[in-house]
């Protein structure tokens, strides 16, 4: 693929990920209480929660408020809006990950080597309460 020319900006990261979901709170808790994030801020009024990722938010919005409502149907089996996210973590500790992910009744959908942003690491895969895919993945070592 060629370049013609580049953009008048640099790309800093990643900003936010919005989520819809019909059980909001249940997907706030599993990224609060299972990854740690930690609450940002709530938008009652647009059926919007954001939660501190590290640098990056992650965003609830119920299907049922105002801005959840303008995505049409909520996510399923037949359809996601997302196909993954993946947030990094230090250190990253396989055994006490899956230990973690156990205790909260969390099963790894596969786990293994995978190249991202800080280069080759090791990662698991997981899904949120609503089935979206969430890779925890660990720098290059």
């Amino acid at each position: 693929m060629t370049q013609t020319s580049l953009p008048p900006f640099a790309l800093t990261g990643l900003d936010h990920v919005v989520f819809r979901s019909a059980a909001s709170e249940r997907l706030v808790a599993f990224y609060r209480d299972v990854l740690g994030c930690a609450l940002e801020r709530e938008q009652p009024q647009l059926g919007l929660i954001q939660l501190r990722a590290g640098r990056s938010l992650i965003d609830i919005v119920s299907v049922d408020g105002p801005l959840g409502r303008a995505g049409g149907r909520a996510p399923g089996t037949e359809g996601r809006n997302v196909d993954h996210i993946c947030l990094g973590v230090r250190p990253f500790d396989e055994a006490a990950l899956r230990a973690h992910f156990a205790h909260h009744g969390i099963s790894i959908d596969s786990a293994g080597p995978r190249y991202g942003a800080e280069g080759e690491g090791q990662s698991l895969y997981i899904r949120d309460p609503d089935g979206n895919t969430v890779e925890i993945k660990g720098s290059a070592t």
